[in-house]
């Protein structure tokens, strides 16, 4: 099959369009693949699934009995250590869940490392 003169620069044209459409939509169209999509949305979730978690931490580590004693202890360990402390506790161990979240343990820590105002 012999493609006419006059379409070749048609057909080449529709492909450059093609070309810089598909550039001009990844860099500033907000076009994502798949799988960044899923990345995106997966952050997000886990994101959301630890704000609305650690409010729980928090309240089971200020219900305890002990809970100005284990404060104290708390306040005595480095920041980096916190999270630990608060994963070993079980308070970032929620309802259904057979081990700590270590993201819920940071969070939490980060919140009861906060001075009420």
């Amino acid at each position: 099959m012999k493609i006419p003169a006059e379409l070749k620069p048609a057909a080449w044209g529709a492909v450059g369009g093609a070309i810089a459409l598909a550039i001009l939509g990844f860099t500033w169209g907000g076009w994502v693949t798949q799988s960044t999509a899923e990345r995106d949305a997966r952050t997000r979730s886990t994101t959301a699934l630890v704000a609305a978690l650690s409010p729980i931490c928090v309240a089971k580590f200020q219900q305890q009995a002990n809970a100005t004693e284990q404060l104290v202890e708390f306040k005595k360990i480095s920041s980096w250590q916190q999270g630990d402390f608060i994963a070993k506790g079980g308070w970032a161990t929620m309802p259904g869940s057979s081990s700590p979240d270590a993201d819920v343990a940071k969070a939490c820590a980060a919140a009861l490392g906060v001075p009420k105002s």
